[in-house]
């Protein structure tokens, strides 16, 4: 029962979602609210012996509060925001901020350089939606495409794509960046995301220590079941730590039960080893990978929002970007992967030479499986300046594992 300790749970985010107007006098009062809500939640489950990594804050579309008349015009309201943000007092947390979806192509071509310029303050996302042919709006994936592009360039290694990727049947109330958006009839409202990688594999670990039965099928229901009873019993510690909480200010949506792996915790691919599978990439990835979801899926008693899925996050992943090195998957087998996972493409290193075609034509790829398998799927690409397919990467973001590029069939 050493799964109970949760130093094997982290929560990775408590994020809010609140609602910006275009009158900026209220915007550090609806900002502070936020934060202040965030620290002293983060605390109560500090005390109860959860570690927070960070607290997030999403808002409504930009368009609607941010001048977006000129980029002038809006990074001046971006940098009134950045003040606000830095001169909040949050002891031992990192902030980050998500200005909401753009959904003009105007505001799409406006976020290269408030990424640039304000880089884990302006994270943002773009929806795409299908028509009744489930046709995908192409118009918005080529301008969404170009601003990947567009990012690549003008900011460090390109590594400002961190901050912006595309949607796909996503819902609102996502709490992972920047996936996040928000919309204004939902009023004030706050998530949890967990990481839980080290959890999954602790108690694969005591599950195989004392397995008898080789029996392929008995196996994998016993992986399923310790893997689903260790994440339930901290969620459900966590959500009664939520419901003893005194808060009339944001209401509880739910919380995501994905891994979320991250640098500095087991990779995604220590527990398809523990599965029996001899490296992600290899035959039996698809099997392990939908019994995966569909642990995450099983969670009760609380409302699952945002993936609540498998998260394949390419250099957020020490063992992931390691099988890049080793040439053990390609962005084909990534897209095969989403058919029963929760992500799409996610930080995935291309050339930097890819074209706005190609780019745009592996976003219509994943947009169509998304909304034919009707799940979430995203696209955040990373074409890096001056690098080809096989080249190694050499982010400095705290956030990134190296990793080798993938090539763009």
């Amino acid at each position: 029962m050493n799964y109970k300790n949760k130093q094997f749970c982290r929560v990775r985010t408590i994020t809010t979602f609140l609602v910006m107007s275009e009158q900026k006098k209220d915007w550090k009062k609806s900002i502070s609210k936020a934060a202040n809500f965030c620290t002293e939640l983060s605390q109560q489950f500090m005390q109860q012996g959860y570690d927070v990594q960070s607290i997030r804050i999403v808002t409504n579309p930009f368009g609607e509060y941010l001048n977006t008349s000129s980029l002038n015009e809006a990074k001046a309201d971006l940098e009134t925001i950045t003040q606000i943000l830095n001169k909040l007092e949050l002891p031992g947390l990192r902030i980050r901020f998500a200005i909401g979806e753009a959904t003009t192509k105007h505001e799409i071509s406006l976020l290269p350089d408030l990424i640039k310029h304000y880089g884990d303050l302006c994270n943002a996302c773009v929806n795409v939606s299908c028509d009744e042919f489930s046709v995908l709006d192409n118009e918005l994936i080529t301008e969404s495409a170009k601003a990947v592009i567009r990012i690549s360039k003008i900011t460090d290694r390109g590594e400002g794509n961190f901050n912006f990727t595309v949607n796909f049947n996503c819902d609102p109330l996502i709490p992972y960046f920047p996936a996040s958006y928000h919309r204004k009839g939902l009023g004030n409202r706050f998530v949890i995301g967990l990481e839980t990688p080290d959890l999954l594999v602790k108690v694969l670990d005591e599950y195989n220590n004392s397995a008898t039965d080789e029996n392929h099928n008995d196996r994998f229901k016993g992986y399923y079941e310790v893997m689903t009873s260790g994440l339930q019993y901290h969620i459900d510690d966590i959500n009664n730590i939520v419901k003893d909480f005194n808060n009339e200010n944001f209401i509880f949506s739910g919380i995501d039960s994905s891994a979320a792996p991250s640098k500095n915790c087991s990779s995604m691919v220590d527990v398809y080893k523990r599965m029996g599978i001899e490296y992600f990439g290899a035959s039996g990835t698809v099997e392990a990978s939908s019994l995966l979801t569909r642990v995450f899926k099983s969670i009760q008693n609380v409302e699952l929002v945002g993936f609540s899925g498998l998260m394949l996050a390419l250099t957020e992943d020490t063992g992931l970007a390691e099988g890049t090195i080793n040439n053990e998957f390609d962005i084909r087998s990534l897209l095969t992967y989403s058919a029963v996972c929760g992500i799409g493409l996610d930080t995935v290193p291309i050339p930097g030479d890819t074209s706005i075609q190609k780019i745009s034509a592996l976003m219509r790829d994943t947009g169509t499986m998304a909304f034919r398998l009707n799940k979430p799927l995203t696209v955040r690409l990373f074409p890096v300046p001056g690098l080809k397919a096989g080249d190694m990467t050499a982010f400095e973001s705290d956030d990134l594992c190296n990793c080798a590029v993938l090539s763009v069939p």
